[in-house]
């Protein structure tokens, strides 16, 4: 039976989001053709009515990745609401949510170390890092090349305390976050620690 344009479309978004979320949470290797194609519910012998090749999937996929991750940015004319965005991306940032939900979190720090193992993650990445230095650029202020420069060194002061909260006992993962927390002003009360957490302590 011939699938409508529509029905197509749909299957190939549901492939795009079971790649996106277990590419982050079990890297390139662990996420294999048929595991991503049970994952949205399809037949592994349909996948390439879709995509020319598990390459060509994890190109996409990363793509996607992103592209979920810069939607709690979003883009914004105003510079108070562009601002305010990324300080609440932020936060989201370093909150115990998105170091305990990789799959469903920014691709930086979930991918940074598949680069070397899977050539295919490059171009997808180098886009991705650009775009997000990009996004949190234009919450900033001071000079376009203040700006990007400032971003950059976000970007990977948050995403390094990502891993190492994620590769790290809880303890030490909640310093680096609270530590990364205080260098960039964010002063909101923190949520319950991932030390409390992992003890099965109430807030």
């Amino acid at each position: 039976m011939r699938m409508s344009r529509q029905e197509k479309d749909r299957s190939h978004q549901r492939i795009l989001d079971s790649a996106a979320r277990l590419i982050r949470e079990r890297g390139v290797d662990g996420a294999g053709v048929a595991e991503v194609m049970k994952d949205a519910g399809l037949t592994a012998g349909g996948f390439y009515r879709h995509f020319a090749s598990k390459e060509a999937l994890v190109a996409a996929a990363v793509d996607a990745a992103f592209e979920q991750s810069l939607d709690r940015i979003g883009t914004h004319d105003d510079p108070a609401q562009a601002a305010e965005a990324v300080a609440d991306w932020q936060r989201f940032y370093l909150s115990d949510v998105h170091v305990d939900n990789r799959g469903y979190g920014c691709p930086i720090p979930a991918l940074a170390g598949e680069v070397g193992r899977s050539p295919a993650l490059a171009a997808p990445m180098t886009a991705g890092v650009e775009a997000t230095i990009e996004r949190v650029a234009a919450g900033l202020k001071g000079s376009a090349a203040q700006r990007r420069a400032e971003a950059a060194a976000r970007v990977a002061m948050m995403a390094g305390a990502v891993m190492i909260a994620r590769s790290s006992d809880p303890e030490t993962g909640q310093y680096v976050l609270d530590s990364v927390r205080d260098r960039l002003g964010i002063n909101d009360p923190a949520p319950p620690g991932r030390t409390a957490a992992a003890r099965g302590e109430k807030s």
